[in-house]
């Protein structure tokens, strides 16, 4: 029998991925765990592996192709066998369609290709399929068959076609299925990206053709798709700043005591760690006991309520040749400085070798991002919706400051603290950005394990 290779499901929040390139040709012999294809999700590119040796027969999928995951897109088994359809989870083994047996197929079977469903003139499902597909308001039409061969709907085809359906309220499913508005057209502008109600009547309005622009006749050097990370980061920019009531706070901060520390931590501890403690990962520390004593900046905004959350994962923005990604340190207050550390740059390893684990990028409450290593002083940081803030961090600079009717030269920092208003008000967040002042000027206050 026929191995399947399907997407795994590698996070809890991954639902789907995109084909980026087979790695091996139709029929090529593979061996069990040998690298066979490259896909990618929202945040992470990783590999998949065969799951047995034997010829590989690749599915009507192709790079580019956003599949649900748990899909099956290629059979690994003898050399005369061939693809046949089969869905998620869909038996212990799918079984492989010999060529004359192919052939034989009458017209009307479901043929994928890109994504698209051929019509069929009469739709099989099993009465568990019917009776989601009605509670959830699916046309069989729109359906990949995967049951009996690829002849039947069965209820993991509903499942599989929900998960690909973009969030929305369920006033804005009911209103787009009242004036047919297909979902999948439209961005939300809502918490997380989530499709509301004005984001369907605005579809549905009728739009006024915008003057046209007169553009100059300038040579175009090159054009960057925007597409993969880069398409995510420009949708989710855009939803924070349309979504959010961003508020900055600017502070000056003396981190001359911070210099110190971090030398005199780096000088002892460097050959025993094996890396040397850098500022991001003390201000991460300082940053995530502040969270804990101030739970109201660790929350993050849903329809109904403000969520205050029991834990403490910290985002840190690291830059990439795919651009920018936030690993999440999880539980980052209960971690010590070297543990901190350690699975920090594990991530970033990761992530700039295209390498991250879905849950790597998934889960934080907060995030801080560092500008300084550019030479940048201060800039206001666009908010990673669902969080209620980020706090950015310029570069430390010498500069001449009073103290004591003397003018004395001490390291100096900036810290912009950007925060939503509809969660926090300006007082509340000025006194959590205070304590981080206070901790960064004096950092033998803070226990750092």
């Amino acid at each position: 029998m026929a191995k399947e290779v399907f997407i795994p499901k590698l996070g809890q929040t991954m639902e789907q991925a995109t084909l980026v390139r087979w790695l091996v040709e139709d029929g090529a012999k593979v061996e069990q765990g040998q690298e066979i294809l490259e896909v990618e999700t929202d945040k992470a590119m990783f590999t998949v592996e065969a799951a047995a040796s034997g010829s590989l027969h690749l599915g009507p999928y192709k790079p580019g192709d956003v599949v649900p995951v748990l899909t099956v897109v290629a059979l690994i088994g003898k050399p005369e066998d061939r693809f046949g359809p089969a869905g998620p989870q869909g038996g212990a083994e799918p079984v492989a369609i010999a060529p004359a047996e192919a052939e034989a197929r009458t017209p009307g079977i479901a043929a994928v290709g890109g994504g698209q469903v051929q019509q069929r003139d009469k739709v099989f499902a099993s009465p568990r399929a019917r009776k989601l597909a009605q509670a959830k308001g699916v046309e069989f039409a729109q359906v990949i068959p995967s049951g009996f061969g690829g002849e039947r709907v069965v209820e993991r085809d509903i499942m599989a076609y929900l998960i690909q359906l973009p969030k929305a309220t369920p006033l804005a499913q009911r209103v787009a299925a009242d004036v047919g508005v297909d979902l999948r057209t439209l961005t939300g502008t809502g918490p997380s990206g989530k499709i509301t109600k004005e984001d369907v009547t605005r579809a549905h309005a009728p739009v006024t053709p915008p003057a046209a622009v007169s553009l100059p006749e300038v040579e175009v050097l090159d054009r960057v798709p925007l597409k993969g990370v880069r398409a995510i980061i420009a949708e989710r920019m855009a939803a924070s700043v349309h979504t959010t009531a961003r508020v900055t706070l600017l502070m000056e901060v003396d981190a001359t005591e911070l210099v110190y520390m971090r030398e005199r931590i780096k000088a002892r501890v460097e050959r025993e760690w094996g890396f040397a403690p850098g500022y991001n990962d003390l201000l991460a520390k300082i940053v995530a006991s502040a969270l804990r004593q101030f739970p109201y900046m660790n929350a993050r905004l849903t329809p109904v309520a403000i969520e205050r959350l029991a834990h403490i994962n910290l985002g840190m923005a690291v830059d990439t040749e795919r651009g920018l990604l936030v690993p999440v340190v999880h539980d980052a207050d209960q971690k010590s400085l070297r543990q901190f550390g350690q699975e920090f740059r594990e991530m970033v390893d990761r992530a700039r070798h295209e390498r991250s684990l879905p849950d790597d990028l998934t889960g934080g409450t907060f995030t801080l991002t560092n500008l300084g290593m550019y030479d940048v002083r201060a800039f206001t940081p666009v908010i990673n919706l669902p969080e209620a803030a980020i706090l950015g961090v310029g570069n430390i600079a010498p500069q001449p400051v009073a103290r004591d009717d003397q003018v004395v030269i001490r390291k100096i920092m900036y810290l912009s603290l950007v925060f939503d208003h509809r969660l926090v008000d300006g007082a509340p967040a000025g006194r959590f950005l205070q304590h981080i002042k206070n901790l960064v000027e004096e950092p033998y206050l803070l226990s750092l394990g």
